[in-house]
């Protein structure tokens, strides 16, 4: 008798078969829908699945409509989102390490930031894949000014401030701890309405994420004083990540580095317009006095050794930064 296999059994088997092996992994992010950050990760999902044959799926979620980064971490952590599009500091409590880049007043410019980066993201990224996520570069969202209701040149300024700070966020802590300021913790999606009715009237904040939220409306001054450097990466739970084949593990993290790294050079560009679509909108630039930028400098640096001290940052990867700054320097 004839060993018979019906072809549509064969098919059949075949289909279920990539049906069983296709992943769809449901990524959440605070930023706005449309925005130039979702528009290229939309169409770095779009080249996933067409090299993957459809193997890889995402299905995100913008606008914060699943939560804040702390919320998005936890339905991450009880399966409920596989990922999420983070700011560093939300990934702090998984890899501390991860804020070095935050420290106050630690760059003085852009180049200084690329030089450090090119060396310490390697030992970042492995950091991150040691607490449990999968990240594929990090996006500088330039650097962050005080934006605020009234003009603050001073430390004294500063005092009178209803000043907010991200939710959880351990560098914002050790700062205002430094410069002895109160803080209102907030998460983002609540900033703006507490902008609006006066809750807070101070934050700190990149041009690019003013205009994204819509907080410029709300502030009349910036301090033109770089306090710190911003980024945000996607992190994808490692558990998830590495249910996938490896190929198709390589073809995410080929499609998803390239991603990161066109968004990280545009933000650069759109960090510069967005500082002077500020100006245009007849927000007032205010400045420190070279004695009072001293006396910041002066704070900005116990934050780091407190920061150590609570072991939320490591004192390795504070000296390679510093490492790395003071052979840029030396150039």
């Amino acid at each position: 008798m004839k060993n018979f296999f019906p072809v549509s059994i064969l098919i059949g088997l075949l289909l279920s078969s990539q049906i069983v092996q296709a992943k769809t992994f449901k990524l959440a992010t605070v930023s706005p829908d449309g925005s130039s950050w979702m528009i290229k990760i939309r169409q770095g999902v779009e080249q996933i699945e067409k090299t993957t044959q459809k193997r890889v799926q995402f299905k995100i979620y913008p606008g914060g409509v699943m939560g804040s980064d702390a919320t998005v971490l936890r339905k991450i952590r009880t399966n409920q989102l596989q990922g999420g599009a983070l700011t560093s500091g939300a990934l702090a409590a998984s890899y501390p390490d991860s804020q070095v880049y935050n420290l106050p007043l630690l760059f003085q410019s852009q180049q200084e930031v690329d030089f450090v980066k090119q060396h310490l993201d390697p030992l970042i990224q492995k950091g991150m894949e040691k607490s449990g996520f999968v990240t594929f570069g990090y996006a500088g969202g330039g650097f962050a000014y005080l934006m605020s209701k009234q003009p603050i040149t001073s430390l004294a300024d500063i005092d009178q401030r209803k000043v907010w700070i991200p939710s959880g966020d351990d560098v914002a802590k050790a700062v205002v701890n430094a410069f002895n300021i109160t803080p209102i913790p907030l998460s983002l999606g609540d900033v703006l309405p507490a902008l609006q009715t006066g809750i807070i009237d101070t934050v700190t904040i990149s041009p690019i994420g003013a205009l994204a939220f819509q907080w410029q409306t709300q502030v009349k001054y910036i301090t033109e004083m770089p306090v710190l450097y911003l980024y945000a990466t996607l992190a994808i739970d490692i558990k998830a990540f590495t249910s996938i084949s490896e190929a198709d593990q390589k073809s995410v993290r080929d499609v998803f580095g390239k991603v990161f790294q066109e968004i990280d050079e545009e933000n650069k560009k759109n960090d510069a317009e967005a500082l002077q679509a500020l100006r245009n909108l007849g927000i007032e630039f205010v400045k420190p006095s070279a004695a009072e930028m001293a006396l910041w400098t002066e704070k900005a640096r116990t934050v780091a050794p407190l920061m150590v001290k609570n072991q939320t940052l490591s004192q390795q990867i504070f000296d390679r930064a510093n490492e790395w700054l003071k052979q840029y320097r030396s150039k």
